[in-house]
């Protein structure tokens, strides 16, 4: 089950969402929209590795926008801190970035139950498109949990993403065993 517009204020009353900042504006029928943080990355090598730490190079997105090429995967980070400590949060595209051939995420549009960040976002487009620090980028859903959690993400000792940032983080994969 999907929370409502309705549902997620409640939430947020109960302290069980954060989002910060939050805006009652960008709160839509059954998400909340999300947008570009100034901050981009990409790899400085073009062929990654999964077993070995891949370096990032940051940058600030310009005011007057920045240009993403195809065939470059960008790191790109939400304004927005969120937290959620009951409900299983999904990040989308919207569908206006997605009409300009921008897609948000490769394949990590979910969120743990206790996750407490900004969501790094894995960019990647269809052709040349401008974009801005400050754009809507996304939509967060938020999920119903059914049953008890035992282990809350925040609470993980070996979660990989659990350091609050306002840059993009680069792929943790090299710190699993494999």
């Amino acid at each position: 089950m999907i929370l409502s517009d309705k549902r997620i204020l409640e939430e947020i009353e109960k302290g069980t969402i954060i989002i910060e900042p939050f805006k009652r504006e960008y709160l839509g029928t059954n998400s909340y929209d999300v947008h570009l943080g100034k901050h981009l990355a990409t790899y400085k090598d073009r062929v990654l590795d999964a077993k070995l730490h891949n370096e990032i190079i940051g940058f600030e997105i310009p005011k007057e926008g920045f240009i993403l090429q195809p065939n470059t995967l960008y790191l790109g980070v939400t304004m927005e801190y969120t937290e959620t400590h009951k409900h299983v949060p999904f990040l989308e595209g919207k569908s206006s970035t997605g009409r300009l051939g921008i897609d948000i995420h490769a394949t990590a549009g979910k969120g743990d139950v206790g996750f407490c960040n900004t969501w790094t976002l894995e960019i990647s487009c269809a052709q040349p498109v401008k974009i801005y620090a400050g754009m809507p980028i996304g939509q967060l859903i938020y999920f119903v949990v059914e049953g008890d959690i035992e282990t809350m993400y925040n609470s993980k000792s070996n979660a990989k993403y659990n350091n609050p940032t306002t840059r993009p983080v680069e792929s943790m994969m090299w710190k699993n065993k494999f």
